[in-house]
């Protein structure tokens, strides 16, 4: 359960306004401040004091709330003068998200409540050069899956909460939800989240040339899935994705702060968020973190040029060394600190999750040098493990659609 991480108005202090046009976003505010309660939940009184909303424009969205299903009383809380005082709560299953990681060899499919809490899990092996028909196949059939066995838990009166585990290892699932396989019948479902390797323009969801894969360069992945599973979908990079989950999360180091996730698997990239806001770039592009070159004449990446820190990282992880895996990982974040002074670095992915002590001295050895050799002393940028394990880039795909209700994360 997540706790409120402010004491004044959310957002970065700005505060709601009592405008038609602003209807969401005002509803966004008092939905994050639901949300942050947890089961204690939080007054009307307190919801106007905290947002800047009138008693009135309150009134009348947790009204709206309530009719909907996503609020609910919580009980009654003294008050210093006067009755005492109603207390309203968000409703965690009122509202669902899926999160899909299509990695470059798996498949991991997540279905979240609107607290973020993982309530169904897929996940299986899955060759991302297999073409579109056989890729767009098993994440739809995995997809359904998840979601129908959320269906079905409704339908025998059973509740939303299958476990955090729920699902796991099930494999990927080819299961359907109603006639012609959409999810719309679902009307809990918001929408599917899909997080993968980048480059890839995030507005139009739309991929580019995948690291490996330059066969999908151009393909409308949003509006394939869209069509084929018929619930709005969001395309976005795993790191960004991860990003966006830590800065949501309220995880020590990441809520509300500027700091980069590395995320090593069978590639490496960089989620960046930049005062708790995740950011894309004027093109989508930032976070291309593996293809800076450190080595003019290193060996070929996949992408071109030579040297790149990816292929330099991954070579050492093939051939076992991890320390200097770690070493070269730290080097490149290195830059990446001098160049965004950032207060923290997380490090994840599964081949971190192999050894990740040694990713996090490593690294943090690189920063500590280079912090005593600019002089900063004992002020070198802590490097942690990102939690979560390595469902941290699903649950944040699931984000991509919880945020933006919430008011989160987003510029």
């Amino acid at each position: 359960m997540r706790t409120a991480t402010t004491a004044g108005p959310v957002n970065g202090g700005v505060a709601g306004a009592n405008l038609g046009a602003l209807r969401s976003h005002n509803t966004a505010l008092v939905l994050g401040l639901l949300r942050d309660a947890g089961a204690e939940g939080i007054s009307r009184l307190e919801l106007a004091e905290r947002t800047g909303l009138t008693p009135q424009a309150v009134s009348k969205i947790t009204a709206r709330l309530r009719a909907q299903g996503l609020a609910a009383e919580a009980g009654r809380r003294a008050s210093t003068g006067g009755k005492p005082r109603t207390v309203l709560r968000l409703v965690p299953e009122a509202g669902h998200a899926v999160g899909v990681h299509l990695d470059r060899d798996e498949l991991r499919v997540v279905l979240v409540d609107l607290d973020g809490a993982v309530v169904g899990e897929r996940r299986g092996e899955l060759d991302l050069g297999a073409g579109a028909e056989a890729v767009l196949g098993a994440v739809c059939g995995a997809v359904r899956g998840v979601v129908g066995e959320l269906g079905a838990d409704a339908d025998a009166g059973v509740g939303t909460g299958t476990g955090a585990g729920a699902g796991a290892g099930a494999g990927i699932g080819t299961g359907g939800t109603g006639a012609g396989g959409g999810l719309a019948a679902v009307g809990s479902l918001l929408g599917v989240g899909v997080a993968l390797p980048g480059p890839l323009d995030h507005v139009r969801g739309v991929l580019h040339r995948v690291t490996g894969f330059p066969e999908w360069d151009g393909f409308p992945l949003r509006d394939a899935l869209a069509e084929r599973l018929g619930v709005p979908v969001v395309v976005d990079k795993d790191t960004n994705a991860a990003a966006l989950g830590l800065a949501v999360g309220g995880e020590e180091g990441a809520a509300g702060r500027s700091f980069a996730y590395l995320h090593l698997g069978t590639g490496l990239g960089a989620g960046l968020v930049i005062d708790g806001s995740v950011h894309r770039g004027a093109r989508t592009g930032a976070g291309e973190f593996g293809h800076q070159v450190i080595q003019l004449d290193g060996p070929v990446c996949e992408c071109g040029n030579r040297g790149c820190v990816e292929v330099l990282c991954l070579a050492a992880v093939a051939r076992g060394e991890v320390a200097e895996a770690a070493r070269v990982l730290g080097v490149a974040a290195g830059n990446l600190v001098g160049l965004l002074d950032i207060d923290v670095v997380l490090l994840g992915g599964r081949t971190v999750a192999g050894a990740p002590q040694t990713y996090v001295s490593g690294v943090g050895e690189v920063l500590g040098v280079r912090a005593r050799r600019e002089g900063t002393g004992g002020d070198a940028v802590p490097v942690r493990v990102a939690p979560r394990g390595e469902r941290i880039v699903a649950e944040g795909a699931a984000q991509l659609l919880l945020a933006p209700l919430f008011g989160r994360g987003e510029d």
